[in-house]
Order: structure tokens, then C-alpha cells, then sequence
């Protein structure tokens, strides 16, 4: 007599961590765009524009390293922050096929204004949480997201990518 197959319940999905992260990160994009909404700004144009205006001159494939981001979407990302003159690129003295990033007066200005509303949307996203939680909370998602950025699609790759823009530059 076959055995009888185990019963599936939605709990194979609701209970495991990809599912809890794939949830947590359309709440977080959610509620940044609530909080953002006047700026017309997605989270990784807020993150592309914190890193050229820390690092200006950062060409696309460095910008890429240090937020990391797929650089064939981040493309698109920089374009449509040009469009709304929140960045220049120039070719860079070098190499002409290399574009150098920087930001704009507008898009300063705009990092300035929307950082309130970065602010609020952060503090909403754990706000449900007692603030021993949240600290606990953000020291573990550092952690996990320390030890598996290899396995990433694409890994975060800060030091290197700045160290050769400052031997570049």
C-alpha cells in the first residue's frame, strides 16, 4: 500500500526566510515610496545618488560595486536621473567610453529635502519592533547579508571598487 504524501500547507511558505525577506523588502520599497512620494524617487536612485555625491566622479561599473546593483539595470537607473538633472556624466579624460558621475545642484538639493522622508520610512519600517528588537534585528540582517554576499548576484563590493577609483583618480 503507497504511503500516503505529507500534507503541504501554506506554512512551506509563509515560515521560510526567503519568503519573510521577499515580503520585508516590498513593505521597505512600500513605504519608502509612501514617505518619498513628492521626490519621485525608488530606492535605488536614492542609493545611486548618496554614492556619486560621496564619490563624485564614479563611473557606472564602480556605482555598481558600491551599492550593489546589477549594472544593465542601473543603466536605465542613470538615465532616468539625468532626465531629471539629478546627475551629469562626462567622459571620463582616460578613456572616452567611460561616463564619470556626479551630481547635480538639483540633485543635492533633492538629497538634502527627501533625507527627512528617508528618515520617517526607516523608522517606519521597524517601528513595529521594541527598539532592543530592531537593534537586534539590523545586527543579524548585517550579519546574514555580511556572510552570504558571495553567493549574491551581485555582491557588494565597496573597498574594492573605491580603492581603484582612488588609485584612479
Amino acid at each position: 500500500m503507497p504511503s500516503k504524501p505529507p500534507d503541504i500547507t501554506m506554512d512551506a511558505v509563509y515560515g521560510k526566510p526567503g519568503y519573510l525577506f521577499r515580503r520585508m523588502q516590498q513593505i521597505a520599497v512600500s513605504i519608502f515610496m509612501e514617505e518619498c512620494k513628492a521626490s519621485d524617487l525608488t530606492p535605488v536612485q536614492y542609493a545611486a545618488l548618496v554614492a556619486i555625491q560621496t564619490h563624485p566622479g564614479i563611473d557606472a561599473t564602480r556605482l555598481s560595486a558600491v551599492i550593489a546593483f546589477d549594472r544593465s539595470t542601473l543603466g536605465s537607473v542613470l538615465e532616468r536621473l539625468e532626465a531629471k538633472d539629478y546627475i551629469a556624466r562626462e567622459a571620463s579624460p582616460e578613456d572616452k567610453r567611460v561616463k564619470l558621475l556626479t551630481i547635480t545642484k538639483a540633485g543635492a538639493a533633492l538629497l538634502r529635502s527627501i533625507m527627512p522622508a528617508v528618515d520617517r520610512a526607516q523608522a517606519r519600517m521597524l517601528a513595529p519592533l521594541k527598539s532592543s528588537d530592531r537593534k537586534a534585528l539590523l545586527a543579524l540582517l548585517a550579519q546574514l547579508v555580511d556572510l552570504n554576499n558571495e553567493v549574491s548576484r551581485v555582491p557588494l563590493r565597496a573597498e574594492d571598487a573605491l580603492e581603484r577609483l582612488g588609485k584612479a583618480g
